[in-house]
C-alpha cells in the first residue's frame, strides 16, 4: 500500500535536528504541495547556532513554496498536552519520530534527558497516535521513527540483519531505542498503527552533529589540539552520508506497513523495521586519513599540518561497540534503495560546508 505525501500533514519531530531538517528540507523540495509541522526543544546538547542555522535554511525553502505550509513549535514531546494539542489541531497523516536525545556517552553522565525525549516522549506519540483514530477518524496513516544501529550491542555476527536477537544493550541509549521499537510493536498489535522502525547507522554530513567524531576531529585539529581514536584505531563503522538516510526515510514514509487480520481475528502487527546504513564499514584511520585530506582540499586546515602529531590511539570507551555494519538487503527489496555515497565524497561536502560556516561565517559575524 502506498501514500501520495502530496498535500499530506506531516508532523517531524525533532525537526531542527541533523536528520530531521534535511527531511523536512527534501519534503519541501520534492512535494509540490505539503503541510508540515515541526517541533523541536532546541536543547543545548550541543551548539544551538546549528541548529538555528537549519531552521532558517527550512524557513527560506518554505518560502521559496507558498502554496505549501511550514508550522514551527518549540517544544519537547515529553510535553504531553502539548503533543495531544498539536495532534487536535494539525490532525498529522504521517509522522515521523525523530525527536530523541542522541549519543552514546553523554547517556553515562546524563540519562534523565534519555528517560524525557526517547522513552516518555516517544510514548506520548504512540499515545497521540493511537487517539488519532479516536470517533471513528481516519487518523495517522503511517508512524515512522528512528531507531539505531547502537541496538545490536556487542553482536558478533555482521553484517547486522534485523532478523538478529538484539537482547543485550551496552548502554542506556541503545536500550531506549530498544524499547521504542518494543513499545511500537505493542502499539501496533492493540491499535492497529501502521509503524516502521528505521536503524541507522553512524550518519554524517554538512551541519550534523556536533559531538560525532569527524565533527569533533575538525573542532579540535582546527584548534591544534590532540584527537583520540578509539579502540587503538581498530574501529569500523558504517558511515551513512544524511542524503542517503533521508532518500530511504522519504521512500519509507510512503509504504506502511499493511494492515491484516490473523486467524484469531485480531489484527497482525502492521510493524517493520529496516536498517539504514552504507553497508561498507570504513577502518577508523582510514576514516581519519580521509578527512584530514579533504579539510586541507577545502582549505579548513593548512597543506602542511602535521596530523602525526595531533592524533593518539587510546582503548575503546564504555558503551562503545567496535564495529557497525548494516546488511541492507532487506531495504533494497523493499524500496529499490541503497545509499550510495563514498564517504570521500561525503566527507569532502562537510569539509565545504564547515569552512563557509564556521571559516567565512566567522568572518562575517
Amino acid at each position: 500500500m502506498n501514500v501520495n505525501l502530496q498535500n499530506k500533514v506531516i508532523l517531524v519531530t525533532g525537526a531542527a535536528g541533523f536528520i530531521g531538517a534535511n527531511l523536512v528540507l527534501e519534503l519541501f523540495r520534492t512535494i509540490s504541495l505539503v503541510h508540515i509541522i515541526g517541533i523541536d526543544n532546541m536543547n543545548p546538547y550541543y551548539d544551538v547556532s546549528i541548529k538555528e542555522y537549519r531552521l532558517e535554511q527550512i524557513k527560506s525553502m518554505a518560502d521559496s513554496h507558498p502554496e505549501s505550509t511550514w508550522t514551527f513549535i518549540k517544544g519537547s514531546i515529553s510535553d504531553k498536552e502539548l503533543v495531544n494539542s498539536i495532534f487536535d489541531e494539525y490532525k498529522p497523516q504521517i509522522v515521523v519520530n525523530l525527536a530523541a536525545q542522541a549519543g552514546v556517552r553523554y547517556s553515562i553522565t546524563n540519562p534523565d534527558a534519555y528517560i524525557d525525549s526517547n522513552l516518555i516522549g516517544f510514548y506520548n506519540i504512540l499515545e497521540a497516535c493511537r487517539h488519532s483514530y479516536d470517533n471513528g477518524r481516519p487518523g495517522v496513516e503511517h508512524l515512522v521513527y528512528a531507531s539505531s544501529s547502537s541496538v545490536y550491542g556487542s553482536n558478533k555476527k555482521i553484517p547486522y540483519s534485523t532478523d538478529d536477537k538484539v537482547d543485550n544493550p551496552v548502554s542506556l541509549y541503545a536500550a531506549t531505542k530498544k524499547s521504542n521499537e518494543l513499545m511500537a510493536h505493542a502499539y501496533s498489535k492493540l491499535y492497529n498503527i501502521p509503524s516502521t522502525g528505521l536503524r541507522f547507522f553512524t550518519v554524517y554530513g554538512p551541519a550534523g552533529r556536533p559531538d560525532m567524531a569527524y565533527f569533533s576531529f575538525t573542532n579540535k585539529l582546527l584548534k591544534g589540539e590532540t584527537i583520540e581514536i578509539f579502540n587503538y584505531g581498530n574501529c569500523k563503522r558504517d558511515f551513512t552520508y544524511v542524503d542517503d538516510i533521508v532518500e530511504g526515510v522519504k521512500r519509507v514514509m510512503q509504504s506502511p506497513p499493511e494492515k491484516k487480520t490473523g486467524e484469531d481475528g485480531l489484527p497482525v502487527p502492521p510493524y517493520a523495521i529496516y536498517n539504514i546504513g552504507n553497508n561498507h564499514p570504513e577502518n577508523l584511520l582510514d576514516f581519519v586519513d580521509i578527512l584530514q585530506q579533504e579539510l586541507i582540499r577545502a582549505g579548513v586546515l593548512p597543506e602542511d599540518y602535521d596530523f602525526e602529531a595531533h592524533k593518539k590511539l587510546v582503548p575503546m570507551q564504555p558503551g562503545d561497540v567496535p564495529v557497525t555494519y548494516a546488511d541492507t538487503s532487506a531495504l533494497e527489496r523493499d524500496f529499490g534503495f541503497k545509499p550510495s555515497t563514498s564517504l570521500r565524497e561525503g566527507l569532502r561536502r562537510f569539509a565545504q560546508w564547515y569552512k563557509e560556516f564556521y571559516i567565512e561565517g566567522e568572518k562575517e559575524r
